[in-house]
């Protein structure tokens, strides 16, 4: 993807003058390290800007050709593994001609490449296998080069100044490629080979081609492996074998895996769609020292992102509670403790991006350690209180309650720009962004009349947040034994539900306005914002009825799903960001709000049509969002031309659509499983859960749909847990 930065516009907006959806790229990732490829498993500089392999902000591969006999070899089928671990690509040769005489025919030589990740490395195995009658010698090369580029680079940033390139040196049949940076800090990229067959010869090493014979016996096969290094800062790296390190690579997703639920349906369709959505969670969530995090997405927000690990936490919650106390713990360790304006941190307030490449470490760009975010402070009490319901960890609450407490306090003292009541964002100069809602570009809060509303803002979800906020806080703080802290949220978040219905209710457009300007005037804007206030609790029953008509409309849903934004307002666009897209973790949170105050059918109807738009995306993976045109029989929804893939809140989606339905809470403390008028799309007869933890206990359930109804049995316990069907 080739891209600039437009600097009259949003500091930050990428320019894209190519697109991703010309071209299915291949993604794998592994902790600080990800990959983007082609279909060949090359990475060719001159098409896709993106592509390349990255680690730790930095791209140490931005090209990688494999050629036969300087010619491209066909492309026969490439594939990443149901798990994600392992990239594989079945490539033949052409024809392969000295003057007009041909000296091996097309599809003669079976060339199967696969590689995977791992410490910060790309493991890469060449497989070939010959089936003419003749031996033959072929000659193949591999092209590299490398610009260690930061990640803002490659997004379109343009620098004054670089760091020094340092010429390439080759060493014992190995290559290192290195680079200094301004920040101090040298980056190396070393590449090895070697062969467990003799057949192969390396002949001859530059600083930008390796260049190899292969020795080829009638129905031979011959192996060559490669390992791609990224070594910041000097330091040895172990070599492992291929094999050895799939395995510790391996070992490493199986750990992330434990403790999952286990959801299989009847529909096998559907089935894809959850097992790609557990492989993209499980490849995005990495090791930290605070515990587990799933980074936000790839190719341009591979790191620690508040709102999104939140949100994706919320969603998996059910599944894995172990995913939400990680987020916690590590937010809680990066939560600001003093104000400093370039960083837009205030005591208490929850980061919203970490970045440690080298422009951010040099200050080139505010995101090091930046924490403009409005929601993400109320979101992490939110998280707390729900993992809390969940899973009845008290000691976790416990270790982490002066941080909920101090962004309790940031709420008070520093979200209320103006004392209004109301939490905003704005009204200070910033270099970050613009706006800080999840709707984060620059053009996503307006008035119905199109132009833009100026800070501060108060904007409606964001109030719903701290509503659920102050809810859940008085529920952990009456566990702890803070009884007067209890009733203090207790009245708290009543009064702000009070003041909120007032406020921010229009009877004009039936829905609650995106959000207030700096002079309090209402942005009479239908959005699909408000249909987070559901998801909060903090709307009532009346005004949820009306919003529930108000997005199955035609100018919300689409057949797909919910756009962010009513096709009659000003600024509609479809092929927008955040002004007529459609998100699936938008939907996944409007689905469980609509779910809340019964209006099942809807969420039905939105989960149907995610899985119907899996259907007709490559690897069954739904993107960070897709355009928001109406859909159109027998077609696929239309992708979004710079959607990050896999995206890890667009990936738990599916299973925050699931708990909308089924009605799924889980209480920990009463070894309770509750099912709350739970219902089945046609699309599934039955679905079983298993392995859900209960607190200590264990349990498999069925859920069968019948006409009129949803049976639900027991298969197997492990200790203390009943199940409670309300209908």
């Amino acid at each position: 993807m080739i891209q600039k930065t437009i600097k009259d516009q949003d500091e930050f907006y990428i320019l894209a003058e190519s697109i991703l959806a010309d071209d299915r790229t291949r993604v794998l990732k592994y902790g600080n390290t990800f990959a983007v490829f082609d279909r060949y498993g090359d990475i060719q500089s001159l098409w896709c800007g993106e592509e390349g392999i990255y680690h730790s902000e930095t791209r140490y591969l931005s090209r990688l050709e494999f050629r036969i006999d300087q010619q491209r070899p066909f492309l026969l089928s490439s594939s990443i593994l149901e798990d994600n671990t392992l990239l594989t690509v079945d490539l033949t040769n052409p024809d392969m001609k000295q003057g007009d005489e041909v000296l091996m025919h097309r599809g003669s030589l079976h060339i199967f490449r696969s590689k995977f990740l791992w410490q910060g490395a790309c493991y890469e195995r060449f497989r070939f296998g010959y089936y003419e009658n003749t031996p033959r010698i072929v000659h193949f090369s591999l092209c590299f080069e490398n610009d260690f580029s930061d990640i803002f680079e490659v997004r379109g940033a343009k620098r004054e100044k670089r760091g020094k390139m340092k010429p390439p040196r080759v060493h014992d049949e190995t290559v290192y490629l290195s680079y200094q940076g301004l920040d101090g800090e040298e980056r190396e990229t070393r590449i090895h080979w070697f062969s467990s067959n003799s057949s192969a010869k390396l002949t001859k090493t530059t600083s930008s081609e390796l260049f190899f014979d292969i020795k080829l016996a009638p129905h031979s096969f011959v192996d060559v492996f490669l390992q791609y290094v990224f070594v910041p800062g000097k330091r040895k790296v172990p070599i492992f074998s291929y094999d050895e390190a799939f395995c510790l690579a391996s070992q490493d997703r199986e750990t992330v895996r434990k403790g999952d639920c286990g959801v299989v349906t009847s529909n096998e369709q559907f089935n894809d769609w959850i097992d790609r959505s557990y492989a993209d969670i499980h490849m995005m969530i990495t090791q930290l020292p605070e515990g587990f995090y799933p980074y936000a997405g790839v190719p341009w927000f591979n790191t620690v992102f508040g709102r999104d690990g939140i949100f994706t936490a919320l969603f998996y919650l059910w599944i894995n509670p172990k995913i939400a106390r990680g987020v916690l713990t590590c937010l809680a360790a990066y939560q600001a403790k003093a104000c400093d304006a370039e960083k837009e941190a205030e005591p208490g307030k929850i980061l919203h991006e970490l970045r440690k490449g080298e422009m951010a470490k040099l200050n080139e760009v505010p995101f090091g350690l930046y924490y403009g975010s409005v929601d993400a402070t109320p979101l992490f009490v939110v998280l707390a209180g729900a993992y809390y319901e969940r899973t009845g960890d008290l000691e976790t609450i416990k270790t982490i309650w002066p941080h909920i407490e101090l962004a309790l306090c940031w709420i008070k003292e520093y979200g209320d720009v103006d004392g209004d009541g109301f939490v905003e964002y704005g009204g200070k100069k910033a270099k970050g962004l613009v706006n800080q809602g999840w709707k984060d570009s620059e053009d996503s809060i307006f008035h119905k009349d199109g132009s833009q509303a100026q800070g501060p803002i108060a904007l409606c979800e964001v109030q719903g947040y701290v509503y659920d906020a102050f809810q859940k806080a008085a529920k952990m703080a009456k566990a702890l034994g803070h009884k007067e802290s209890a009733r203090h949220y207790f009245k708290k978040a009543k009064i702000l539900r009070d003041k909120f219905i007032k406020v921010f209710w229009s009877d004009e457009i039936s829905m609650y306005v995106l959000a207030l300007d700096g002079k309090k005037r209402p942005c009479q804007v239908r959005a699909s914002n408000a249909g987070h206030c559901l998801f909060s609790g903090i709307a009532p029953v009346e005004h949820a009825r009306k919003m529930a008509t108000i997005f199955s409309g035609q100018d919300f849903f689409t057949g797909w799903g919910i756009r962010t934004l009513s096709s009659q307002e000003r600024l509609y666009n479809p092929m927008s960001y955040h002004n007529g897209s459609i998100w699936p973790h938008d939907n996944a949170i409007l689905a469980l709000g609509l779910a809340r105050y019964g209006f099942k059918n809807l969420a039905m109807k939105l989960i149907k049509g995610f899985f119907d738009a899996s259907l007709f995306l490559d690897l069954h993976r739904l993107p960070e969002l897709f355009c928001g045109f109406p859909r159109r029989s027998a077609e696929g929804p239309t992708l979004y031309p710079v959607a990050c893939l896999p995206q890890a809140w667009a990936s738990a989606s599916v299973f925050f659509f699931l708990q909308a339905i089924l009605g799924l809470s889980i209480d920990s403390l009463e070894k309770k499983i509750i099912f709350h008028y739970p219902v089945l799309p046609e699309c599934i007869q039955e679905i079983t859960l298993k392995n859900i933890t209960v607190g200590k206990s264990q349990a498999d359930v069925l859920l069968q749909r019948h006409r009129k109804d949803v049976s639900i049995h027991m298969v197997s316990r492990k200790g203390p847990v009943e199940i409670m069907v309300r209908k």
